[in-house]
């Protein structure tokens, strides 16, 4: 087990025990929202293009489902372990008791370098992957969706295996391309969430948005979208980075023009009338707000010293470890916690879900419209905890959610 998971696993572990303690659950309750209830580890052997043999290690952590069925995704990378996708699968079942949907929490990995792999490699390898855990998913038992490293094309290829044992269920998985039953507006849904969370956030507390400056940490599919709509809500985004650098301009960047050269070159650095600098010095800017949107773990004690922004918005899972969040909270700076902030993704997939078991289409702008529900919705809860209680964001929210994932476990019968 690596330095990131283990920071990751004791964070998101210390955040619900303090959760529990704080609303006066014993150690057992604890432990029974923490624990899982099932997980599935998987050996895949695959025949690469040039004959050679590889096994891959894949997962699945179905976490809790007394709110509905698993609900999860599932990532391809290189980090991929047990303890990881055990601790995604948490803060999922977390997420979507916030957010009160009709869903139960999961997730799932299998551990690779996509860059490695060929399309028909890749193609594969997911078909296998179905082949393998086909009786552990369906739609009314778990429902994988897009994470890091896969996409509309993994879920159209995994919808496609099941319905050749099952027949056709669009619902079997999220995250679908459009003509494979997915959901208009599912694409940007996580981004598009954090920039309405930060909406809702500015609403509460009179923060004027046109007065604020933006710095992003990771430009895919979360990164790209916080930074269109916060840009066209009147925020200044000041600075981006992805895996090969970062560029920054105090003036603000044109969004457009860095999305169009990061489509085309696949990075963000070399946009006209932009600095080039660093993914460490994205994090360190002075800032309004700091959206943390790669992979976990990017805040912790080795760097937190260096945070200059006012607010944090978790648009990753665990970005920020517990020691981190603690150093960061004395010093005033308020964090928007993953669960609310990066939520928008699987209150889209829920929408896909509902449309594939009625088989029906919903146009683009009820779909948005749901999305500002239930985020507002979602918002307004979590503050006002916050402000009643007097604690922070990330600890109102692990309250809301720990209460309505107690209540369920409890009225199902354990």
């Amino acid at each position: 087990m690596d330095n990131t998971t283990l920071i990751n696993e004791a964070t998101h572990e210390r955040f619900l025990q303090l959760a529990c303690d704080q609303l006066g659950y014993n150690t057992a309750v604890y432990e029974l929202l923490l624990t899982p209830s099932r997980e599935i580890r998987l050996q895949i052997p695959l025949t690469k293009d040039d004959g050679s043999i590889v096994i891959f290690n894949a997962y699945r952590v179905q976490h809790h489902n007394a709110r509905g069925p698993y609900k999860g995704g599932l990532r391809y990378h290189a980090t991929v372990d047990i303890e990881d996708v055990r601790t995604l699968a948490c803060l999922m079942s977390l997420k979507t008791a916030l957010l009160e949907l009709p869903l139960g929490g999961a997730k799932g990995g299998i551990n690779c370098n996509v860059d490695s792999l060929s399309a028909s490699e890749l193609e594969r390898l997911t078909r296998r992957f179905v082949e393998k855990i086909h009786r552990n998913i369906g739609p009314t038992q778990d429902i994988p969706a897009p994470d890091v490293g896969t996409n509309e094309q993994i879920m159209a290829w995994i919808q496609d295996q099941y319905t050749k044992i099952y027949g056709y269920n669009p619902a079997v998985v999220t995250g679908k391309p459009l003509v494979t039953g997915g959901s208009r507006g599912r694409r940007e849904a996580t981004g598009l969430g954090v920039s309405m969370v930060i909406q809702a956030y500015a609403k509460r507390y009179s923060i004027d948005l046109r007065n604020c400056t933006v710095a992003i940490q990771g430009f895919g599919n979360v990164g790209r979208y916080a930074a269109f709509y916060l840009d066209a809500a009147g925020a200044k985004i000041i600075a981006v980075s992805d895996s090969q650098g970062g560029i920054i301009n105090h003036d603000g960047l044109d969004i457009k023009s860095v999305i169009h050269h990061k489509d085309k070159v696949g990075t963000v650095v070399g946009v006209d009338n932009a600095d080039i600098t660093d993914n460490a010095s994205v994090l360190a800017l002075t800032c309004d707000f700091l959206i943390p949107a790669a992979l976990g773990n990017a805040i912790t004690a080795n760097n937190v010293n260096a945070i200059s922004a006012k607010c944090v918005v978790e648009g990753a899972n665990s970005p920020v470890s517990w020691t981190a969040n603690d150093i960061l909270t004395q010093r005033g700076v308020q964090i928007i916690p993953d669960i609310l902030a990066s939520a928008g993704g699987v209150t889209v997939s829920y929408f896909e879900w509902v449309q594939n078991l009625q088989f029906v289409n919903w146009p683009l702008q009820q779909v948005r419209d749901g999305l500002r529900e239930k985020l507002d919705q979602a918002c307004e809860q979590v503050f006002s905890v916050a402000d009643e209680k007097k604690v922070v964001f990330r600890n109102a929210a692990y309250q809301i959610a720990s209460e309505r994932l107690k209540e369920a476990l409890f009225a199902a019968g354990i």
